[in-house]
Order: structure tokens, then sequence, then C-alpha cells
């Protein structure tokens, strides 16, 4: 089949789209009220998890807001409505709290559920746009969402309002997240996996340059012995120590340029009177995103680890902290 595109309008239509998204989620903000508060205190206080329902496209975003919520320190799951109707309310405790989404405010799975949950006594947090709906009247707090039009050019495919409802779900679980102080390391605690759990808990240890890899020199080595190390370790830096291994200085690349500018017979001095004195260091017990935040607030390009005696046990080079610089 030929499909004859007019890119233009194409073009045109996409940003017609996330225009009327960015719309209705900046519409949201007056979601932000005593009701919405009182949410958040309701699922703050809750002993239980967050059970969140819905059927549809509302369903999908709930998967997605309780998994959010899950991670970011409140317990939660998601429990499909349709489901909760054949077995599956059996899932939800007498002390867990609801979350129940529908725009229209009229799904009938959910609502044929609701009357179940309000007799075991269970708070329910409705959101939906319509204050009116069946939903509204058979929640215990009602969340409010901006009535809108849909991105969708016939007003049917949920598109403004279900990017509403993910906004105002992704505000819940941040709130939730502050209230209950939950910081960087019980965040590394949910997410030991993937690249974010290697942000979180990966240490200096783990990605320092050792052994024969550590570019190390004597505080009696040359400025031409000093270079063959660094060339030999592929290090734009060498650490230069004592006879009992305790840190001196460091000699850099820019150590290097900027005194052979002045003196052609650079390379046989000593490198102990060119070398940076008292330079940054780390220590194998930071974190990687903290020696990140330190190499990059310092401008530098990479620094010693050292011991607790001041021994210089390896080298981190920015290159091994790429994937933090950005935390």
């Amino acid at each position: 089949m030929v499909i004859d595109i007019d890119t233009a309008e194409v073009k045109e239509v996409a940003l017609g789209v996330i225009r009327a998204e960015a719309q209705a989620l900046a519409a949201c903000e007056a979601t932000v009220n005593e009701t919405f508060l009182q949410a958040v205190e309701v699922i703050a206080r809750c002993a239980g998890r967050v059970v969140v329902t819905g059927v549809g496209k509302s369903g999908i975003v709930g998967r997605k807001i309780a998994a959010t919520l899950a991670s970011t320190g409140t317990p939660a799951m998601f429990v499909h409505a349709t489901e909760a109707l054949h077995g599956d309310l059996g899932m939800v405790t007498r002390h867990d709290v609801v979350l129940a989404l529908s725009y229209s405010g009229h799904s009938e799975e959910l609502n044929k559920i609701l009357p179940m949950l309000r007799q075991r006594d269970l708070a329910i947090i409705g959101m939906s746009g319509n204050a009116q709906s069946e939903l509204a009247q058979k929640s215990t707090i009602h969340v409010t969402l901006p009535q809108m039009r849909e991105a969708c050019p016939y007003n049917l495919a949920p598109t403004s309002s279900t990017t509403a409802m993910l906004g105002v779900g992704d505000a819940l679980a941040i709130c939730l997240m502050k209230v209950k102080k939950f910081g960087r390391e019980d965040f590394a605690q949910f997410h030991p996996g993937g690249m974010l759990g290697k942000l979180l808990t990966c240490g200096v240890t783990d990605i320092m340059q050792s052994g024969d890899r550590n570019p190390v020199v004597s505080v009696n080595a040359t400025v031409e012995e000093a270079l063959l190390v660094m060339t030999k370790t592929k290090s734009g830096v060498a650490s230069v120590v004592n006879s009992d291994g305790t840190l001196a200085g460091v000699f850099t690349d820019g150590d290097l340029r900027r005194n052979l500018q002045k003196d052609s017979a650079l390379l046989q001095k000593c490198v102990a009177d060119v070398m940076t004195k008292n330079p940054v260091t780390l220590t194998g017990s930071m974190k990687a995103v903290e020696a990140a935040k330190i190499i990059s607030e310092r401008h530098i390009d990479n620094a010693p680890v050292v011991d607790a005696n001041g021994k210089v046990v390896g080298i981190v080079d920015e290159r091994n902290l790429m994937p933090f610089i950005t935390t």
C-alpha cells in the first residue's frame, strides 16, 4: 500500500498534540489543593499498601503510578478492576488504601467494586475529571482533574487526560517521597540492578585504577620517568609518593605543559620540584557519585585515592566517572 505523507502536516499534528498535552498538564496545578493534601496524608499514614485500580488506558496509567509509588518508598500494587470482580479483591487487605482511576468517573467495572471496598472501611481516593461522577460520589477523597479536550482530533482517544492523570500521580508519589524522607540510600536499596543501582551503590574502590594501572612514582623520580609511567598506564596524571607510600603530590599533563615553556631541560628535573602539592584526594569509602561531584566542582580531570594513612591505593580519572557525572 502506498501512503502519501505530507510531512508539513504531520509535523503540525505532532506539535499540536504535544502542546495540547502540555496545556493539560499545566492546568493540573489547580488540582494541588486541600483535597490533594488530604490524599497525601491518608497515604502517608497507611499501614498497608496503596492498591491502584482502573481499566483501559487509566489502568495502564495506574500500573505506572503503582510502580513509581513502590520504587519511591510507598508500598503499592496494581489490581485491574475487572480481575478484582473475579477474585482479585482478595489481594486487598484492611490496612490498604485504594487509588481508583477513571477520567470519566463512570467506569462500570471500577464502580462495581467500590461498594465492596467501602464495606471494609477502606479509604478510597478517587481520581477523575468529573466531581459529580459515580466514582467521585463513592470515594472517600476525590482528586478532581481539570476538564480538557483530548489531543485526539475526535476527542475520543485518551491522550491529554492520561497525561494529566499520570502527572498528578507522579506528584503524589514525589510528595510522599518527601514526606517519608526517602533518600538516596533508600533509593539504592530499591534499585540494586541496572544503571540506577550502579549510580547509587558503586564505590570509588569499584571504579578506581589500581595495581599496575595505578600511575605512581617516587619523589626522587625524574619528570621523564613520571611521563613513562603515565604513558604506560594511559593516564594524564601520576601520584608522587614518599618512601613510605604516602602522597606527596601529583604531576599532571598540565604541570608538564606549564613548566616545559619555562625550562627546556625539564625532563631531567626531579618531579617533586614541579609537582602540584596538596592535591584533591578521594577515599575508597566514598560513593562514585560523591567522587564525581568533587571532580566536577573542582574542575579537575583526576584525583588519587588514599587510605586512612595517606597512602596511595589508586587513581580515579574523569573517564571512570562518566556514568556518574550527570547525577
